[in-house]
């Protein structure tokens, strides 16, 4: 047996008004995840164990099977990971994002979802400086910034922080110091850089400095292989599930087109999931374009991301005799622009059937499965 699932990120949400009282789910045409649902059974996921944030790293973590609680130590490591760091026992990684604050509010946590080779630009100027830490670039705003010697800090995600300001969500604990000068270090440098002036000419956000978060040491993940007797591959355009995989030791299946956007190519990450899987046993393929769409706050892109999932999900199932579940990995609700912790609805299809109609938040709720553990959803699916 061979199984896909397909995360969804951030697809669950809440009722809105102007959905006709219908979450995002609801009321987008999902004919694909409707027939998961339909010929299959449902359920809900708590993905985030009680006293942890609504983060992406920790839902992964679960749903892969990976107790938060034991292994979890910072999302800064797991992008390391992914980006080929290898990090001594003493180095802390941090997520870096660029962002752009105006008169001390965060205007926008991504800096406009500034391209990679801008980022890299500024960064290169302000790695220059720096010392000891250091900052590479990744994939847009989505950077890292290695603290040697670090002692870990108490930080907050930017996309927690949008139209607030800053100052009471500034870094603070050991760590808080150093990060605060590398913070003003930025600020510096950014000011006047050429990337700015130039997006500024443009219209565009300028990066006006780093944003550190999420830091901690690199985790020590079983082999997943080990874990389940299956060989497993991940697709993702972001470090963070990259990283994941990599600590895992599952392969990372490279897609180009995937922009971890809402302009990603949905359909060549269906076509190299089944080409993966011609090898391999279980992929677990990533779409962040939902979340970030709720991040956003934009209903119209999130229907029309969570529709181009669906016709992903159409390819999978018409070339794939294996089993395939769908789900997200937590809401993102349109309201608030940030992640909840509150449980998401899953499917398998190719197993036991229900009698649930559709794919959606509430009809989950009526599922066979009930509601289930983050970390007990793969021993489900392969049981």
């Amino acid at each position: 047996m061979k199984y896909v699932v397909i995360l969804g990120d951030g697809m669950a949400d809440e009722p809105l008004p102007e959905l006709r009282g219908k979450t995002p789910l609801e009321y987008a045409e999902t004919p694909n995840m409707d027939t998961i649902a339909r010929e299959g059974a449902c359920g809900l996921l708590q993905t985030i164990p009680e006293g942890f944030e609504a983060g992406s790293d920790i839902a992964n973590l679960s749903i892969l099977g990976y107790d938060p609680r034991r292994y979890y130590t910072g999302r800064g490591p797991l992008e390391a990971a992914s980006m080929g760091l290898v990090l001594r026992e003493t180095d802390i990684a941090y997520r870096c994002n660029l962002v752009t604050i105006r008169d001390g509010t965060m205007a926008d946590f991504s800096a406009g979802h500034i391209s990679s080779p801008e980022g890299a630009a500024l960064l290169s100027s302000l790695d220059a400086e720096l010392r000891p830490a250091r900052v590479y670039p990744g994939v847009s705003y989505r950077n890292l910034l290695l603290l040697p010697d670090g002692k870990g800090s108490i930080t907050t995600p930017p996309h927690d922080v949008v139209g607030q300001a800053v100052a009471p969500y500034l870094p603070t604990g050991p760590d808080a110091g150093a990060l605060l000068r590398c913070m003003e270090m930025s600020r510096e440098i950014f000011s006047n850089h050429p990337v700015n002036r130039a997006r500024e000419e443009k219209g565009l956000p300028p990066a006006t400095r780093i944003w550190p978060w999420s830091g901690g040491r690199i985790p020590d993940l079983p082999p997943f292989r080990e874990k389940y007797g299956l060989r497993g591959g991940i697709i993702s355009a972001v470090d963070l599930l990259m990283g994941i995989g990599t600590c895992a030791k599952m392969e990372i299946i490279r897609v180009p087109g995937a922009t971890g956007y809402l302009d990603t190519d949905y359909q060549a990450k269906a076509r190299y999931a089944l080409e993966a899987l011609r090898e391999l046993d279980f992929v677990y393929l990533h779409v962040e374009a939902p979340d970030e769409a709720g991040h956003l706050g934009s209903v119209e892109e999130k229907v029309r991301a969570i529709e181009r999932v669906d016709g992903l999900v159409g390819t999978i199932m018409e070339n794939f005799p294996g089993v395939v579940a769908i789900l997200p990995d937590h809401p993102t609700p349109i309201r608030i622009k940030t992640h909840t912790n509150d449980p998401v609805p899953f499917a398998i299809w190719g197993k036991e059937q229900d009698n649930c109609r559709v794919f959606s938040e509430r009809e989950a709720a009526r599922g066979m499965h009930g509601a289930c553990e983050g970390i007990r959803f793969l021993p489900l699916l392969f049981r």
